[in-house]
């Protein structure tokens, strides 16, 4: 199985739907097997450092192949990873939010959230991976009305 630009398109918008709910304006990246940006969404007001969070949240849950919460206890001072967030030129996020997309145990993608705290990020993270699993493979039967940047709804 192949992560889509359509099914990315979907993610996106499940991710901004729970941000909302949650009253954040966040940032949203997608990424493919190989931690390359397949989408990006920034909601209106999104912090601009945040773009780069993001994508380097699911970037790093790939190249890691583990959620980047799991990171930040290892990363402390004394902890057996410290100092992993200064390799890769500085691309590791150890913060919460980056969660890899996996089917039938295989990664096949990541995402990333910047726009909250760590918890918040991995909130809607959480509920990105809950779509992704709820797709069985395939986009969903029902239509999808949408283009970057727009507010449009599934229908």
């Amino acid at each position: 199985m192949r992560l889509t630009l359509e099914m990315a398109k979907i993610l996106l918008m499940e991710g901004e739907k729970k941000a909302k709910e949650m009253g954040l304006a966040a940032d949203i990246a997608v990424v493919d097997d190989g931690g390359n940006l397949i989408a990006f969404y920034r909601m209106d007001h999104a912090r601009i450092g945040g773009i780069n969070i993001s994508q380097n949240k699911a970037w790093t849950s790939v190249a890691l192949q583990t959620p980047t919460a799991n990171l930040a206890q290892a990363a402390q001072p004394g902890g057996p990873s410290f100092g992993i967030n200064t390799t890769n030129n500085g691309r590791i996020v150890i913060l919460g939010g980056g969660i890899p997309l996996t089917k039938e145990g295989r990664i096949i993608g990541g995402i990333g959230v910047s726009g909250g705290t760590s918890a918040q990020d991995v909130e809607v993270a959480s509920a990105v991976v809950k779509a992704f699993d709820n797709m069985h493979g395939t986009a969903p039967t029902r239509s999808l009305q949408a283009r970057i940047g727009s507010i449009t709804q599934f229908s």
